[in-house]
């Protein structure tokens, strides 16, 4: 079919138009805004490509090319949802796309032709239904934001000071922390949708405890001297960004411990620097993806994936660690890649054979996959025990 300019970008919102809809009756149902914000972006994504680069390279575009146009688009829009971090669940995403990019087959080959007999003759263009079509994309995406805004949780500000806790936060609302704020003996979250943002936590038995909720972020958190683990998870979903926990002296905590979450769909640590505890950042089962921190000083494991959790260790920095540098076990399966551990040192006082300055060790049934790890001056580089697979993915190196 040779299309027009017009007649593209017609056909383009005409089919967007049910897949919005049906985002926004998604969006209302999870009560999370990515559908929508995904939509937006396809739409962006396919006007854009309409304009700069289908309509100049494809004069004809035969029925057949929707596949690999199609395979572009998604990658272009994958590459911006990860690039900027928006918060949209890999299958979900992928199904809504495909859910367009079929609605867009079945009305551009069959729907439109008959809606309207002069479709293919136009050159797609759709007359007074584009211009609806145009109006109703507007439209749902003015009534999305607007519901977007009320539904947006209060902002509560922390002043300066030091603020007796523990605080437990029983409603979604933002804590935004001022400059020199701190709360001292912990911060529980004991509702949905809540945020926590540039707040210190000292002490309390954890730092920050998150328990049986969805949809937490802790963004640019700072906890020091939790008696048990500085931020602790547990059956929760939740994004961890920008933190700093200090455990140094607790030979028994963890810095941060996400556990049995797997029912809450993909967790993320990213941008945190944990220093001592026995374990920097450790996940059970859990499907958490551990993205850019740096652990230091730890006791026991400094990134531990355990307990047939799934996740993905990438560009993460560990040093001088005690006894093991990156760890999978328990039937866990792990992704290791672009990491460096550099100096894990033996525990001698222990004994074991598993303590012995591991930069990676893979145990008890679990798969691990390296790739390109950067392991520099440890005890011992690489092990896998009790059945456990190690794979090396790359040459040379690990």
């Amino acid at each position: 079919m040779s299309y027009t300019l017009r007649g593209r970008l017609e056909t383009r919102l005409a089919a967007l138009v049910p897949v919005l809809l049906g985002a926004c009756v998604l969006a209302g149902v999870l009560h999370h805004w990515w559908p929508v914000e995904l939509v937006g972006l396809m739409a962006a994504v396919g006007l854009f490509l309409d304009l700069e680069v289908w309509h100049r390279l494809l004069p004809y575009q035969p029925a057949w090319a929707m596949i690999p146009l199609g395979a572009a688009e998604l990658g272009v829009l994958m590459a911006i949802v990860y690039g900027f971090g928006l918060q949209a669940p890999l299958l979900p995403a992928l199904a809504l796309f495909g859910a367009g990019w079929l609605a867009a087959v079945v009305l551009s080959q069959a729907g439109f032709p008959l809606l309207r007999l002069g479709y293919a003759e136009d050159g797609g263009e759709l007359g007074s239904v584009g211009a609806v079509a145009a109006v109703g994309i507007v439209l749902a995406f003015a009534g999305s934001a607007a519901t977007y805004v009320v539904r947006l949780p209060p902002v509560v500000h922390l002043s300066v000071g030091v603020h007796q806790g523990p605080i437990v936060i029983d409603r979604r609302e933002v804590l935004q922390g001022e400059p020199g704020a701190v709360v001292r003996g912990g911060i529980v979250v004991a509702h949905d949708d809540v945020q926590i943002r540039n707040v210190t936590v000292v002490g309390g038995e954890n730092g920050i405890a998150v328990d049986g909720v969805r949809g937490t972020v802790i963004d640019g958190v700072t906890v020091q001297g939790a008696k048990l683990d500085g931020i602790h998870v547990r059956l929760a979903g939740v994004v961890i960004r920008n933190c700093t926990v200090d455990m140094l002296g607790n030979r028994l905590g963890q810095g941060i411990d996400i556990s049995f979450n797997m029912d809450k769909g993909m967790s993320m640590v990213e941008g945190c620097t944990v220093v001592g505890g026995q374990q920097g950042i450790t996940t059970h089962s859990s499907a958490t993806d551990i993205m850019g921190n740096r652990v230091s000083r730890t006791t026991g494991q400094a990134i531990s994936v355990d307990e047939m959790s799934m996740g993905m260790a990438s560009h993460n920095s560990v040093r001088g660690a005690l006894g093991v540098g990156l760890y999978c076990g328990d039937r866990s399966m792990c992704m290791f890649d672009h990491n460096s551990v550099i100096g894990t040192r033996a525990d001698t006082a222990s004994g074991l054979r598993n303590r012995r300055g591991l930069a990676v060790l893979a145990d008890f049934q679990s798969e691990a996959d390296l790739w390109q790890n950067k392991l520099v001056a440890n005890a011992v580089g690489v092990d896998a025990t009790a059945n456990a697979i190690l794979r090396k993915t790359s040459r040379p190196g690990w």
